[in-house]
């Protein structure tokens, strides 16, 4: 448990709660002006035939691109997964790529899928993982009117892990909470051996100097900051478990594949229909 993760707690347990995340605009707006037309002729548009679109659009400023997924009728936003990221990539840890890079400039390019895009080839495909699949590039004309059309959400994801923590017995101790900035002091625990964690009923959460504690019907989980402390699960003020921290970095693939909390979740990410 590292002081960066508590001052992310602390501060989000300090705002106050806003309403859902707002809705999104894409970059061409409305082609209100010619700088927004030109955006509109920039965005690209592929499919795979099956009711299935990738947008991806050249940010306003010129800092990046917007990747949106969805059936054509409504898009969900697709956030890039960091600031050195490539067009079209995005965070997919249900699909693992063995021979990526697994710490490019500190991002693991294993749980990285991307849109392998070429307008000179006219070609477009999706790869989740190692699987690659081929989608159609969409003449200009055909894509700006399903654009036109469309309307354009956040992102659907609801949580995203926060703690992972493991006693000796393979019992695994598992944090999550909400995705959207507005969401993010809505906590949720799971306790379980992998494949069946069982979500627990929140009573309180307290965050101060000395660290974290999600209470539970069940019992206490107790996060501490001091590395040379651990971290507890403590029942009825007296049965206490010490528990080993779990990167969760390090372990994306296991979090969303093997301990069940994500089983059937979608992500909004173009890999959700693969």
């Amino acid at each position: 448990m590292n002081f960066q993760r508590f001052a992310a707690v602390a501060a989000t347990l300090a705002c106050s709660a806003s309403l859902a995340a707002e809705p999104v605009t894409p970059p061409w707006g409305k082609e209100e002006n010619l700088g927004q037309k030109m955006l509109m002729e920039a965005t690209s548009v592929c499919t795979d035939d099956k009711g299935h679109y990738m947008v991806l659009a050249p940010k306003e400023d010129d800092s990046g691109s917007v990747l949106y997924y969805g059936d054509g009728k409504t898009f969900v936003e697709v956030p890039p997964p960091g600031r050195y990221a490539s067009a079209g990539s995005f965070l997919e840890p249900r699909f693992f790529n063995k021979d990526a890079n697994p710490n490019f400039r500190g991002m693991d390019y294993r749980v990285i899928s991307n849109i392998d895009l070429d307008k000179k080839d006219n070609s477009c495909a999706l790869r989740c993982g190692e699987r690659k699949i081929p989608f159609t590039l969409m003449d200009g004309a055909q894509a700006a009117e399903l654009l036109r059309k469309a309307s354009y959400q956040p992102s659907p994801q609801k949580y995203v892990p926060y703690v992972l923590l493991r006693d000796t017995k393979g019992n695994y101790y598992f944090v999550d909470r909400g995705f959207h900035p507005s969401e993010q002091k809505s906590y949720r625990v799971f306790i379980g051996q992998r494949g069946s964690l069982k979500q627990q009923k929140m009573t309180n959460v307290v965050a101060d100097s000395e660290g974290e504690i999600f209470s539970t019907k069940k019992g206490d989980l107790r996060l501490v900051l001091d590395k040379n402390k651990p971290s507890m699960w403590i029942e009825n003020a007296k049965k206490q478990h010490e528990l080993r921290e779990v990167p969760v970095q390090e372990n994306l693939p296991l979090i969303y594949n093997d301990l069940g909390v994500y089983e059937g979740v979608k992500l909004g990410t173009p890999c959700d229909d693969q």
